[in-house]
């Protein structure tokens, strides 16, 4: 088994130029937070808007049990809190699941926002050749 080649960390400079001789292994793994910064950035996005939707959904039930004369009980909020979450993630993820399967079932069957017809192909190719000057073969 080899072993894997090391890395020599670049010394500082003593006169006037750098030492360009240091190789840098393009293989190397980015550091977690840079590989996975898309992943942070969505769950610290989905965090937020869920908090969001408790502060804004907690004032909302407190306002209607005020006005009904009421004792706020979080019993009862949470049944509403948690039912307005999975109402709004089943929405998204029916939204998400269309939007991938049903663009590629179109782009499948060939709808016409998917696919060029063959003659608008057939001229494209008919352009690029005789612009080199190729004479295409007979049919």
């Amino acid at each position: 088994m080899r072993e894997p080649t090391r890395i020599a960390r670049p010394q500082r400079p003593t006169g006037g130029e750098e030492d360009v001789s240091v190789k840098v292994n393009p293989f190397r793994k980015p550091r977690w937070p840079v590989a996975y910064s898309f992943t942070l950035v969505t769950f610290v996005l989905f965090l937020g808007s869920w908090a969001a939707q408790f502060g804004f959904q907690l004032a909302e039930v407190r306002a209607d049990a005020a006005a009904h004369n009421q004792v706020f009980e979080w019993s009862a909020f949470w049944v509403r809190y948690l039912a307005a979450t999975f109402e709004n993630w089943q929405s998204e993820a029916l939204q998400l699941c269309w939007q991938a399967a049903g663009l590629a079932l179109l782009y499948h069957w060939g709808s016409s926002q998917s696919r060029e017809s063959e003659a608008r192909i057939e001229a494209k190719v008919d352009a690029l050749l005789a612009e080199r000057g190729v004479t295409p073969p007979a049919e």
